[in-house]
């Protein structure tokens, strides 16, 4: 596949089988399930981040994150909503696909908010992997899970995606000077899968109102996470959420690493 052979990111409605998001998403680098929760669910997480990113999320603000976007961490210390989506079963699922191969097991690496305002401009492509310093052919270090807590459209700043990058290391760097990236188009309660791998970036905000998504990443469970989790979420926070979300926060060993 070249990059940007594809023209629209395959999407999904939510009583589709795991293994044909999992197969979509090994093939193009990304994919999308259709409201995959009800909106109630993103209500509740939105109605949680509300006043954390009105009075906190204008701090990552930067060349990168952009100038115009708001953008919140410790998001389970913020919101026992968003462990809904952390621990979604459609999103257990995928991570298994993608990452068990090469793990016993996985936890989250980063959890962010982000709000996307009027006027923001295209984010820089890049891929979330980059931050670990080596790669190993065939293996994943990270899948995401993008939720739209928002509708995501092409002129509301929907995460653009280069479908097929995560195979550039085997396409010719002529290929890699015009990456062509599709905005993931879905309604709120959808989400978007992407591989680490995959090059991707926030869209231009020319609409008049915010689009806000929380995007989950799942790391190997032999890598540092990308934010400590145990630094991020207070002890007594953590424990009140069950043992799967604890899990996935990194209590528990790789086998003999962490005991």
């Amino acid at each position: 596949m070249s990059l940007g052979m594809r023209t629209e990111i395959e999407s999904f409605e939510r009583d589709v089988d795991t293994a044909e998001v999992v197969a979509a998403l090994q093939r193009d680098g990304a994919v999308a399930v259709r409201e995959q929760v009800d909106p109630e669910v993103v209500d509740r997480v939105l109605a949680d981040l509300r006043e954390p990113f009105d009075q906190e999320g204008q701090r990552s603000q930067d060349v990168f994150n952009g100038f115009k976007t708001l953008r919140l961490n410790a998001i389970l210390a913020r919101s026992r909503a968003s462990a809904e989506l952390v621990g979604h079963p459609r999103v257990i699922e995928v991570a298994d696909a993608i990452l068990l191969p090469h793990c016993v097991n996985y936890r989250i690496g980063s959890l962010t908010a982000i709000e996307i305002h009027p006027g923001e401009e295209d984010q820089t492509l890049h891929t979330d992997d980059v931050i670990y310093p080596i790669r190993i052919p065939g293996v994943e270090w990270q899948v995401s899970a993008m939720w739209a807590l928002t509708d995501f459209t092409e002129t509301n700043g929907g995460t653009r995606v280069v479908l097929g990058s995560h195979q550039r290391k085997i396409l010719v760097p002529e290929r890699l000077m015009k990456p062509n990236p599709v905005a993931a188009a879905m309604p709120r309660g959808s989400v978007l899968f992407y591989l680490g791998s995959t090059m991707h970036g926030g869209g231009a905000n020319q609409s008049t109102a915010p689009r806000a998504g929380l995007i989950n990443t799942y790391a190997l469970g032999w890598l540092r996470q990308e934010e400590s989790q145990y630094l991020a979420v207070p002890r007594e926070i953590a424990e009140s959420y069950p043992e799967e979300i604890r899990h996935l926060m990194g209590y528990r060993s790789h086998g003999l690493l962490g005991g």
